[in-house]
């Protein structure tokens, strides 16, 4: 590798795709008992978290802050390697920030060294996507700075659309009112979601039953993706399974050659759509 590549859990990275990265822990609370989430997807009890979100078990998340960058990051330095860590966005969290911080500070301090923090605008696999492009160029032999220009082109085209199935989840984080919430949730109303150009959550849509939600996803994917995918298509689920098969299934009857993974969705990020999230990854003309 001609630098280190830095991710964290919330990458939603198996263990095949993580390999060879720095994936930095993702620390939360269940009920006031305190956690800590190594990225370790396959030792994930997807199922029972996600039921604990069902029957109200409260979940409070931490940003990574500035001290685990700083330590993180001087281990990587003091080997004489620069870095990039793909940050989830900006727009919903501050970690983004506190790893630029301990960037500019170690960049100061070790004047020879490069740092650069990837702005995901997105988080699960939309920042999972651009880790493992990082990994490859870093294998290819490109140097950081040579990366961190290609992974910047690169985030308005990773696409990133997903629905929930209980509103309730979105509106404890502000990002539907509870008006809206009591009234999707009465006549059965699935949200469109995406990670819009400056990294926050938009509804681009609505649909009527969970059926057409996971057909709408599709839909996005045929009208949105690249003719190449060589990163391939993911697809992540809160303890939903059959319906991510299902949306697997669509996007091979669109594009038969493409690989498609399909996994759990990291408890993070999880805990602020709930269970019955269903998301869908790709590289797309625009987002």
């Amino acid at each position: 590798m001609s630098f280190a590549v830095y991710a964290d859990g919330t990458a939603n990275l198996p263990a095949e795709l993580r390999q060879g990265m720095i994936i930095l822990p993702c620390e939360y609370t269940i009920n006031g008992k305190p956690e800590v989430y190594e990225g370790d997807l396959e030792n994930f009890d997807t199922h029972s978290f996600y039921e604990a979100l069902k029957n109200g078990q409260a979940v409070k998340t931490s940003l990574l802050n500035t001290e685990l960058f700083l330590t993180r990051f001087r281990e990587t330095m003091e080997q004489g390697q620069d870095a990039i860590y793909v940050s989830m966005s900006s727009g919903i969290s501050g970690t983004y920030s506190a790893a630029c911080a301990a960037a500019r500070e170690l960049m100061e301090e070790y004047p020879d060294r490069f740092i650069h923090i990837v702005d995901s605008k997105g988080c699960g696999f939309g920042t999972g996507l651009l880790a493992i492009r990082a990994m490859s160029l870093s294998l290819a032999g490109r140097t950081a700075r040579q990366a961190a220009e290609i992974l910047d082109e690169e985030v308005p085209h990773t696409c990133q659309y997903f629905t929930v199935d209980d509103l309730n989840f979105l509106k404890r984080t502000g990002r539907v009112s509870g008006m809206t919430a009591k009234i999707g949730t009465v006549l059965n109303i699935k949200p469109i979601l995406y990670g819009s150009s400056d990294g926050r959550i938009i509804s681009c849509g609505i649909t009527r039953g969970r059926k057409k939600a996971v057909a709408e996803l599709a839909r996005k994917y045929r009208d949105k993706h690249l003719d190449v995918q060589d990163l391939g298509v993911y697809i992540s689920h809160g303890d939903c399974l059959e319906e991510a098969e299902a949306l697997a299934g669509m996007v091979k009857e669109i594009t038969p050659d493409v690989k498609v993974s399909v996994c759990e969705h990291e408890p993070f990020s999880g805990s602020h759509v709930g269970p019955g999230m269903l998301a869908l990854f790709f590289l797309g003309k625009e987002r």
